[in-house]
């Protein structure tokens, strides 16, 4: 374990390196919840222009995020040693089935994520981390951090949990040696517990895995970070739209040669259905009105660049659907289905990793070949599906139980019901043959 000074040291070395990534990660959550940067507005416009520019602002990075991680969701864990895996349980009973959707987003939004797991007073405990709230730092492996920093907030307080190979370290901030140092903060140990688990306790979830292996926040590859030109297009050219019909879209009509003697001589000439005047010289005439449809256009092209690039189906982003056959629906989203296969790999191997953790704390090993079960979210026709699957059992003797599974919307809790009730009804048919032959009159050739 750590020593007190090497516990405050590092705490503080993984503080600075938070600290020197809060701003970029500030910047990509401000766009995920639609507080990006107002549209360039010049000095000195009406206040309504100004009111225009707060309404210009259309979140797309939320679909961005949104999309995807509803397209993810864990619906069970099989290891290949027992068909019941107790590690389920722990996942079950932290909760995890309404909580993991909030890993996914922020491992698409940010970059990384991370899931802690640590052994509680009834059991292993799992919760999710921001990587605004929390820092790791990895070595030569790169599974396992070295250690890693959760920041706490409680009862108005900041705490520091410190993770290593050994123990969890809870800080406090020391507000007299902080002002002693002229610093912000300075980390006092208060506390440390073993955890057992042979290795730094925190999953981490990259949305992309890049070889070159840069820790720098910018190589994070963050959903959000590649549209934040497009998001910006999309508010300017939304801003220009909304001036533009509020003060060219209708006619305006102008005399030249005449001026009204009193407001309300102009009022009742702007009302009046045919205007004379004795002055031959006066002209009467009116501006064109502004084109929208380039405005519109504009829009509609960065939003299909938005599906080009973040590969979010087209649907999702125009709300163009009109009469669309599942065959249809299923190619509108193939670039979507390829994404998604591509990072439930990469996200299901955390999660081994993840419940790898929960069997060691409760005795219960989990083997290489176990494997997290992804929730069916893809566009099919349900009878299609469930004729394949027939035809499965059918034609290549695949056993009807290893197929059930594989029903879209069938979770595994209602798998290990289906097989219970399986079990029971084989029981009960084999007691009542068994009734029924000791019924039957013997015959004397028949005993």
């Amino acid at each position: 374990m750590l020593n007190k000074s090497e516990a405050e040291v590092t705490t503080g070395e993984l503080l600075s390196i938070g600290a020197a990534e809060h701003q970029e990660l500030n910047v990509l959550r401000d766009y995920w919840r639609g507080r990006q940067p107002l549209p360039v507005i010049p000095n000195g416009v009406p206040n309504e222009v100004v009111q225009m520019a707060e309404m210009s602002r259309v979140n797309v990075c939320k679909l961005v995020v949104d999309v995807p991680a509803q397209s993810m969701y864990v619906d069970g864990f099989r290891d290949e040693s027992t068909d019941d895996d107790p590690t389920w349980d722990v996942w079950q009973a932290n909760k995890m089935d309404g909580h993991q959707s909030a890993i996914f987003r922020a491992a698409f939004a940010y970059g990384t994520s991370y899931l802690k797991v640590v052994p509680g007073d009834s059991g292993p405990v799992m919760r999710g981390l921001s990587p605004r709230r929390c820092t790791a730092v990895y070595d030569d492996d790169p599974d396992w951090p070295v250690f890693a920093l959760e920041t706490v907030k409680r009862y108005g307080r900041t705490q520091w949990r410190l993770y290593d190979n050994e123990a969890i370290y809870t800080l406090e901030n020391d507000e007299a040696a902080a002002r002693e140092q002229n610093r912000d903060y300075a980390p006092a140990l208060v506390s440390e517990i073993g955890h057992g688990a042979g290795v730094c306790p925190i999953v981490r979830f990259r949305n992309v895995e890049d070889l070159d292996g840069d820790d720098d926040i910018d190589d994070t590859w963050s959903e959000i970070r590649s549209i934040i030109p497009l998001q910006d297009q999309l508010d300017f050219t939304t801003f220009d739209l909304l001036v533009a019909q509020h003060f060219g879209a209708f006619r305006q009509r102008y005399i030249m040669g005449w001026l009204a003697d009193s407001e309300n001589d102009k009022l009742k000439a702007s009302a009046s259905l045919i205007w004379t005047f004795d002055d031959p010289e006066v002209k009467v005439g009116e501006f064109g009105q502004t084109e929208l449809s380039g405005y519109l256009k504009s829009r509609q092209a960065t939003m299909e660049q938005f599906g080009v690039v973040s590969q979010v189906p087209p649907h999702n982003l125009l709300g163009q659907m009109v009469n669309l056959s599942a065959e249809a629906l299923v190619a509108a989203e193939i670039g979507h289905s390829r994404k998604m296969a591509e990072r439930e790999i990469r996200f299901g191997e955390a999660l081994e990793q993840a419940f790898g953790l929960v069997g060691g704390y409760i005795g219960q090993p989990v083997s290489d070949g176990a494997q997290v079960r992804w929730r069916d979210t893809e566009a099919r026709s349900f009878a299609a599906t469930v004729d394949g699957l027939a035809k499965l059992a059918q034609s290549l003797n695949v056993p009807v139980e290893g197929l059930w599974e594989k029903i879209p919307g069938v979770t595994q809790q209602d798998v290990t019901n289906w097989k219970a009730l399986r079990q029971s009804s084989d029981a009960f048919s084999v007691i009542d043959a068994e009734l029924r032959r000791q019924a039957t009159p013997s015959d004397g050739n028949n005993p």
